[in-house]
């Protein structure tokens, strides 16, 4: 088989690497041999050590949109990065990188454009992020989740591929789920997800009405990195993780209904697993409002509830837990007309062709 190298990257959260997780198996059995530019310290890391690739550190800063003191700093880290990516791309000689944006992909991808590589980048909000605002000039496609997403992106740049689902999430064992979580009678399972780094308010707000949330459900609760509450460690019907990887589809295949944040890859992979939910999307104060436009884009089309931060009260989001588990067919039933499958192999298609173009254009070039 002819064997080919992508350079992949992205980080900062975990929706920045899940997305790349979920192309690696396609990439590896048509012979990419696959590594990845992240940051020193990142959770991706973590995530991408643990898949056994090869793992690039180098420098990146945080890319603001608020006064900080460290905007005056962090470009330099990012110059800093771009000489250590451009070094590595150089050594490593990919055919292609794909970015999933993140402020740790800018110097990745500036590096490419000097190298005179190609890049695939991947949007999955309905508005781009600042990261791939910035690099979109220098990659050669850049592939979106939601169709609205292609007015922002000039050139004809702009595909539409949808969001790459993990396959191992359509393999959980809902059996095995509940005994992952201790789980001793048949009461509908409720699971709350406040993103990688977890949900303040979320968390608060869940805890708040947990007892009375527990005579109904059993609730599983991924609530963020040092988030864990040890005195409800061994409440009967909680299970609190702060971070979940392999045990993840398990847990999935054992949720009846799901209280999440609006990020578009949770809000896909829910879509895909026909998981009923309640989106809390992060303000427009927390953020660049990307979260609001995708938990609308889901709302209008019948896949979510919503409820919005500024709305949250512990008596809200019972009231809506309690409504939601009363209609969750009425949301399977149009989440059941979706099409989700395609992505990954759309996406991979978008990295063959161009690699083979300029693989064929290096080639003339030569001859």
């Amino acid at each position: 088989m002819e064997k080919h190298k992508i350079i992949m990257t992205g980080g900062g959260s975990a929706g920045h690497v899940t997305p790349n997780l979920a192309l690696i198996p396609k990439l590896k059995m048509l012979g990419y041999e696959i590594e990845y530019i992240g940051t020193k310290e990142g959770i991706e890391r973590k995530i991408i050590e643990g898949e056994n690739i090869k793992y690039f550190p180098i420098s990146s800063g945080k890319l603001r949109r608020y006064f900080d003191l460290k905007n005056f700093t962090d470009p330099l880290k990012v110059i800093k990065g771009i000489f250590e990516a451009k070094k590595i791309i150089k050594m490593e000689k990919p055919d292609i990188v794909f970015s999933k944006g993140g402020f740790v992909s800018v110097p990745v991808v500036l590096a490419a454009f000097f190298n005179k590589v190609p890049v695939i980048a991947h949007e999955c909000d309905i508005t781009p992020g600042l990261a791939n605002r910035l690099v979109s000039p220098y990659c050669t496609k850049v592939c979106v989740t939601f169709p609205e997403a292609l007015k922002e992106l000039k050139n004809g740049k702009g595909v539409v591929t949808g969001n790459p689902i993990r396959r191992e999430l359509f393999e959980g064992n809902k059996i095995k789920g509940n005994q992952i979580c201790g789980f001793k009678n048949e009461k509908p399972v409720l699971m709350i997800i406040g993103g990688s780094l977890g949900s303040k308010v979320i968390n608060e707000i869940i805890r708040a009405k947990l007892d009375k949330l527990l005579l109904e459900y059993n609730v599983i609760h991924i609530c963020g990195s040092g988030n864990i509450d040890k005195s409800l460690q061994n409440k009967d019907g909680y299970k609190q993780f702060d971070y979940i990887k392999d045990e993840l589809p398990h847990l999935l295949a054992s949720a009846d209904i799901v209280v999440s944040r609006a990020g578009a890859n949770v809000i896909f992979e829910l879509l895909a697993l026909r998981k009923p939910n309640l989106l809390i999307p992060l303000s427009a104060k927390a953020s660049r409002g990307d979260q609001i436009l995708n938990a609308r884009s889901f709302e209008k089309s019948g896949y979510s509830m919503v409820i919005q931060d500024e709305d949250l009260t512990p008596e809200n989001v019972e009231m809506k837990i309690k409504e939601l588990y009363n209609d969750k067919n009425k949301y399977i039933k149009k989440m059941n007309n979706s099409n989700t499958e395609k992505s990954i192999d759309l996406i991979v298609e978008l990295i063959e062709k161009y690699r083979k173009r300029w693989r064929i254009k290096i080639s003339s070039f030569f001859l």
